[in-house]
């Protein structure tokens, strides 16, 4: 039961941490793949003269050349023919020399020519060579402009996908801050349980106080309490109602709380318009005999008006708890009104199960963790009775406690730190009156609320529409089709991320592993002797008690780990916890389950859909989640604020990416001289081909890179449009802090 001690604990949990109750973890990949690593630019072929075009030029010059090497030949047969006529005394030695002088002057021209050939082809081989080496500095200057780019775009690579690799995949579902109630719709025993203990993480992580009305009678909270002890901390349990003598819930009020919880009682069994004449009679008798009177005193007292004033009635053990004063002063008192008889007997017989509330009660230490059952063989009806006292007394208690009208005369709003949480279990089997009754007492009284209906009764669907409850639904059986006709009046035009409805593999599969395990141990399964002879330390040795200050996350998680079986078996499968390719990388599409009737059918068992002002969000209750190395308590909103952009790692290309394309682009001299023949070039080019080494300047080998060259896919699959610069990477992107930090 909320008490002030709670708050004072709380103290210690830093600010903006206090009250922060979670439902679940929901699945996002905030920050999208990377994509493949940027491929390093090789270096082009080198180029260098082929001999092929060498020798084909040589041969054009030596076609062209041969008429004047012909010729010249000619004339130096000629000259030397003129001499030895002139030896042979056939020509005259004037017309021998003039021969030779005829010969040489025409020789001198050829053999210019011929040298100015032989010049003109060594110039164009010389031009050839320099227009190469021309190509192969620009070629060069390209690749290392290239190896630049390259560097830069790896470097912003590499931060995408260590911030991608590092962040969290789950994030947590919390309870907005002025929200006063969460109202649970639906779900099985198992689902309960995890959101139950979900739940109580929230509390025992901060040192709040909790307090668990369980009316299904199936233990939900059986994991609760095994992760409460691991905690050291001793949760105080009533199974009712074996264990009312116990309890002292609702003894401690004033005569006008009892009397409206003991009617509520009455009429939880009966007619509820009853209600207002029993309070009426119950409090004369408290009037009469005390407002901190047993209720066995109070039986008593209607014991007196149903027997007649001259029956003494010795032998009535709840006529002898009054003396015959109060006796009289009883029937002077009530007896008055018209079927006062008949209203006291109808309530002695609705009230004789509470005769013992209390009268053995020993121990009333404050207890961080209760919880109240009910026992599953005493029935529904029974449970409803116990659960409206429980439930009943609560709601008192709380109001009770509601703070202080502020000083501007108004009540002051509800406060945006609660780490007080009331957990009502089977909701639906109570009485209208008292859900409402219950509502507005957490509402003003700063304790946050949380019910769960098994049936879609008519009591939580007209406050599906309330602005200080948060809707929850969980799995549907027959009401599917009501509850969802309901939602889509409430939810109207807020249209959700569909990836914030898209079912995570470990969500499908973890409720149907663990199965019935929470409530039922299996046969196999050592029995657990805490439950019968609890020890007062934990298996590390501390010592239990009923409270404890704040716990630090990681001690949680190791808690929930070693504690809980969703914990175990959530570990188990902690290899599904791997990001999931969608349809956009050609992977399968993942189940969007939403608010329509088919869905809420086929929710899975730890699955839930929260209803925020932003639109249904599918939240895993499974709290084996915050064990895994991916999960993290921040929230979605708190990711967004921070500035971190989800467009990380995508965009288009560069201008970078188009210069180091140029190069192989350009066709370049030997693109533009196609003709055959003396000063041009083959089609095949004036230059061989080889493979060059890689050029390692101002770039690092990326490893794994296919053979595809950079293009705008590979530009926009490392993000460098919208980037153009290194300042376009946001500057939180790196490795992961400490995991302490994570989880804080």
């Amino acid at each position: 039961m909320p008490t002030a001690r709670s708050s004072a604990t709380a103290a210690t949990t830093p600010r903006g941490e206090a009250g922060r109750t979670y439902l679940g973890w929901r699945h996002r990949v905030v920050l999208p793949p990377p994509g493949p690593a940027p491929r390093r630019p090789a270096p082009a072929d080198a180029r260098t003269l082929s001999r092929e075009w060498v020798a084909g030029q040589m041969e054009g010059e030596a076609l062209t050349n041969r008429p004047l090497y012909f010729a010249l030949g000619g004339l130096g047969l000629f000259a030397l023919l003129c001499p030895l006529l002139w030896t042979l005394r056939i020509l005259p030695g004037s017309l021998a020399l003039g021969g030779v002088c005829a010969c040489a002057a025409i020789a001198a021209p050829v053999l210019v020519a011929l040298v100015q050939s032989r010049q003109v082809m060594a110039s164009r081989l010389e031009r050839a060579r320099a227009r190469l080496e021309e190509e192969r500095a620009a070629r060069e200057r390209a690749l290392h402009d290239q190896q630049r780019e390259h560097a830069r775009r790896y470097t912003e690579w590499q931060a995408a996908a260590r911030a991608y690799e590092a962040q969290p995949r789950w994030y947590g579902v919390t309870v907005p801050p002025r929200t006063s109630a969460v109202l649970v719709v639906g779900g099985t025993d198992a689902g309960w349980s995890a959101l139950l203990t979900t739940v109580g993480v929230s509390r025992l992580r901060e040192g709040g106080d909790l307090t668990v009305v369980d009316l299904t009678g199936r233990s939900v909270a059986r994991e609760l309490v095994r992760l409460a002890r691991r905690c050291a901390v001793g949760p105080r349990q009533w199974v009712l109602p074996a264990d009312l003598p116990r309890m002292t819930l609702g003894t401690n009020l004033d005569a006008g709380q009892r009397a409206r919880i003991l009617s509520a009682v009455a009429a939880a069994s009966g007619r509820a318009e009853d209600a207002d004449a029993d309070e009426t009679l119950l409090l004369r008798l408290l009037e009469v005999l005390g407002p901190d009177v047993g209720v066995a005193r109070l039986i008593g007292g209607l014991r007196a008006l149903v027997t007649p004033e001259d029956d003494a009635a010795e032998d009535d053990t709840a006529l002898a708890l009054l003396s015959p004063a109060e006796r009289a002063r009883v029937r002077e008192r009530c007896a008055g009104d018209p079927g006062v008889r008949a209203r006291a007997w109808t309530l002695e017989n609705r009230l004789s199960p509470f005769e013992a509330v209390g009268t053995r009660a020993d121990d009333t230490a404050y207890a961080q963790v209760k919880i109240i059952s009910t026992d599953r063989a005493s029935g529904e009806a029974a449970a409803r009775v116990y659960g409206t006292y429980a439930v009943a007394a609560l709601g008192e208690l709380l109001e009770a406690r509601a703070p202080e009208p502020g000083a501007g005369g108004g009540r002051r709003p509800a406060r945006p730190d609660r780490t007080r949480s009331v957990v009502v279990c089977g909701a639906e089997i109570l009485p209208p009156d008292e859900v409402e009754q219950v509502l507005a007492s957490a509402a003003e009284g700063g304790v946050e609320v949380v019910l769960l209906f098994r049936a879609a009764v008519p009591a939580v669907l007209e406050r599906l529409s309330d602005t200080t409850c948060l809707p929850v639904l969980m799995g549907q059986g027959a009401d599917a089709d009501q509850v969802a006709e309901a939602v889509a009046g409430v939810v109207g035009a807020a249209r959700s991320d569909p990836r914030d409805l898209e079912a995570h593999p470990l969500t499908e599969v973890i409720g149907t592993a663990v199965g019935g395990t929470v409530l039922d141990p299996d046969d196999t399964e050592e029995p657990d002797d805490d439950l019968l002879f609890p020890s007062p330390h934990t298996e590390s040795g501390a010592l239990i008690r009923d409270a404890a200050a704040a716990i630090a996350p990681l001690d949680l998680v190791r808690h929930v780990r070693s504690a809980t079986v969703w914990g175990r078996v959530t570990g188990e499968a902690v290899e599904m916890d791997v990001p999931e390719p969608g349809a956009a990388q050609g992977g399968p599409r993942a189940r969007v389950l939403g608010p329509d009737a088919a869905s809420l059918r086929g929710l899975p068992t730890t699955a839930a859909l929260v209803l925020t002002p932003d639109g249904p969000v599918l939240t895993d209750t499974n709290p084996g989640i915050l064990t895994l190395s991916t999960a993290t308590l921040a929230t979605v909103d708190e990711l967004r604020n921070s500035g971190t952009s989800e467009n990380v790692g995508h965009g288009g290309g560069t201008e970078a990416s188009g210069t180091a394309r140029g190069p192989r682009g350009n066709t370049g001299i030997r693109g533009r001289r196609r003709a055959h023949g003396v000063g041009s070039e083959p089609p095949g080019g004036p230059v061989s081909t080889t493979a060059a080494a890689p050029d390692r300047v101002g770039s690092d080998d990326t490893t794994g890179a296919t053979g595809a060259d950079d293009g705008p896919d590979a530009a926009g699959a490392l993000g460098t449009a919208d980037h153009p610069g290194a300042d376009g990477v946001p500057p939180n992107l790196g490795p992961p802090p400490e995991r302490l930090d994570w989880r804080v």
